[in-house]
């Protein structure tokens, strides 16, 4: 560090670190600071409960500049009542404080008194920043379609480019002739060793077992029910299906299939850390809200994907099932299904990766939104070699 320790007063200590206390973090910062890492300091402010552990250290510094800089982003984040005091305490010890809203360029977000997770509240301000150029970046929905066997019909042809794109993408080795074969029932992990051991032959079998289950999420979604709700019922289901194949080969434990994980996940080659084991309690369910919550199929279709990998619920298989969210989320705009090509598998994590470390989400939109204008525009699927990949 460049710059002297805090006092004992000001450190705290969690998991073995020793850090400022947030209150003396937040007196500590610079105003470039609140600009540049907005999202940050909002999450924190969301926790601060009543204001004297800042009045105090306000006071004994004699920081009127600082105290008019947090009474504005307190009032910002919907802390009105510690704003309040902050300007009525300083004003009483004979400063002049001048109250400013250093987030002025986002809109206030009024975060619920009950909510203690900073978790939720970093998800619903991600959620309220990416939004507006998410919305900007995509196409007009089309709208629910009048034929849903029609357009279900489209969907169940999309599945071998579907499998083999998404499953490519992930690192596995499979052609058409494995995915036909375990669509067409001759994939036989009792007789066939091969396809009992076989890493890449289980992915598949799982692939099509769960693409089965999201086929009947995308029919919910079309005969009108809300999408969110549909996707926090079965996503669920659609992640069973997905490693079943992989339990029953002893490829993996059955207490793999229990749920979201218990321990924590890396991304390779990503500068982002999925929130910890601990947060998902909390972050799972107010993700689904904001789907839930949702008006605009393409914030829905963007936001969904992006925010679901952003969690990483899962020890695995977040990817594939994010894909699958994205396209039950195509579904509800009336947007056809849409595939991402292995052969763009470098744009697409770049893309995500700007939106997790950068908390800007305008290249994955335009990522996702130029692949369904091609789709819109009648182009084919992606290729699929006949050859393992």
């Amino acid at each position: 560090m460049r710059v002297e320790p805090p006092v004992v007063a000001d450190r705290a200590k969690k998991e073995g670190l020793r850090l400022y206390a947030p209150e003396a973090a937040l007196v500590a910062c610079s105003p470039n600071y609140f600009s540049e890492h907005a999202t940050d300091l909002r999450t924190v402010l969301s926790t601060i409960r009543e204001a004297s552990g800042v009045l105090s250290r306000l006071l004994e510094g004699g920081h009127s500049v600082v105290a008019g800089r947090l009474a504005g982003a307190f009032r910002n984040v919907g802390r009105d009542r510690i704003a309040d005091e902050i300007a009525k305490t300083m004003s009483a010890a004979s400063y002049d404080v001048r109250e400013n809203d250093p987030f002025a360029h986002n809109p206030a977000l009024v975060f619920s008194s009950r909510e203690t997770s900073p978790y939720v509240n970093r998800i619903r301000l991600l959620w309220q920043k990416m939004r507006g150029p998410a919305i900007e970046h995509f196409p007009a929905a089309p709208g629910l379609p009048r034929n849903v066997d029609s357009y279900l019909k489209r969907v169940e042809d999309a599945y071998v480019a579907d499998a083999y794109h998404s499953l490519s993408i992930e690192g596995y080795r499979v052609g058409r002739a494995l995915i036909e074969r375990v669509r067409t029932g001759t994939w036989d992990p009792e007789a066939n060793e091969d396809d009992r051991e076989q890493r890449d032959a289980m992915a598949a079998r799982g692939y099509w077992q769960a693409y089965q289950s999201v086929q009947g999420s995308v029919r919910r979604v079309l005969q009108g029910e809300n999408a969110g709700a549909v996707a926090d019922d079965d996503h669920r289901t659609w992640y069973r299906q997905l490693f079943a194949p992989s339990v029953t080969a002893g490829l993996i434990k059955p207490v793999d299939l229990a749920g979201y994980r218990n321990g924590p996940v890396y991304i390779r080659k990503s500068m982002h850390v999925p929130l910890n084991r601990d947060a998902l309690r909390d972050a799972m369910p107010t993700f689904f809200d904001l789907l839930r919550e949702e008006t605009d199929p393409a914030a829905r279709v963007v936001l969904g994907h992006f925010i679901f990998v952003y969690i990483h619920p899962y020890i695995d298989g977040n990817g594939r099932i994010g894909r699958f969210l994205m396209n039950v989320m195509m579904a509800s705009g009336g947007y056809p299904w849409t595939v991402i090509p292995v052969e763009n598998r470098t744009a697409y994590l770049h893309a995500l990766e700007k939106a997790s470390v950068g908390e800007d989400i305008a290249p994955f939109a335009d990522f996702v939104a130029g692949l369904v204008e091609k789709r819109l525009a009648g182009e084919p699927l992606p290729a699929v070699p006949k050859t393992s990949s």
